[in-house]
């Protein structure tokens, strides 16, 4: 498919099922706004993608927090002009016993997890309203489908990721703004030494172009 001058902003974008999305749009001719809270991972990234002569910047910001998140999507409209399309990525997975689990790694898992993509939801939507139209895709697990042994703080916010994707894909659909989720086996979007099927960028590739234009709140796994 043709992304070219395509503008992809990816959360969380240094490592697993992230990287691999940054690799699948550049080589489709996107030009990349990489955000990760950690600079090694994402800086890592662009240098790589740098050195294959694709156009991507970085952004190192933590998009749990609200300024943080508007700031990221201030700083990329600047840059570029527009975000065509959105993909949250960024996650984390603390595991505990939902009898043992401290209440910090509770509510941090929600916060990055549920409360980021809709910051930037929030604020790219905005953006994307003003511009005419644009994708979102949520990168949910299971597609908040199934739970999971000492993993409550984790499924707890898939489901909500799924059901907050379906409400903006209703809401948003007036303005042009199309939103789905993407889901594979749990955890397996963060972990770098796990290999990412082809058919999960295929699949969110697909998602973000033209050609599914009319579509809007699907919540697609991929085995």
């Amino acid at each position: 498919m043709d992304y070219q001058d395509k503008v992809v902003l990816i959360t969380g974008a240094g490592r697993g099922a992230g990287r691999q999305l940054a690799e699948a749009f550049a080589a489709q001719g996107a030009r990349l706004a990489l955000n990760d809270i950690s600079p090694q991972n994402v800086e890592s990234l662009a240098d790589e993608l740098r050195l294959r002569g694709f156009h991507s910047k970085v952004y190192v910001d933590d998009i749990a927090k609200k300024v943080a998140a508007q700031a990221l999507i201030k700083q990329v409209e600047d840059d570029f002009g527009r975000i065509d399309a959105l993909i949250n990525h960024a996650s984390v997975e603390p595991r505990a016993a939902l009898l043992d689990m401290d209440e910090w790694d509770w509510h941090r898992t929600l916060d990055v997890n549920l409360t980021g993509p809709f910051l930037t939801m929030q604020s790219a939507g905005r953006l994307m309203r003003e511009r005419g139209g644009g994708v979102i895709v949520n990168m949910a697990s299971l597609s908040g489908g199934t739970v999971a042994l000492n993993r409550a703080a984790y499924v707890s916010s898939l489901f909500g990721l799924v059901g907050l994707t379906r409400q903006a894909a209703r809401e948003l659909f007036a303005y042009g703004i199309r939103v789905h989720a993407v889901g594979r086996g749990l955890g397996r979007f963060q972990n770098s030494g796990d290999s990412v099927p082809a058919d999960l960028s295929r699949a969110v590739s697909f998602l973000c172009s033209e050609q599914a234009a009319h579509l809007t709140g699907h919540i697609v796994n991929v085995p």
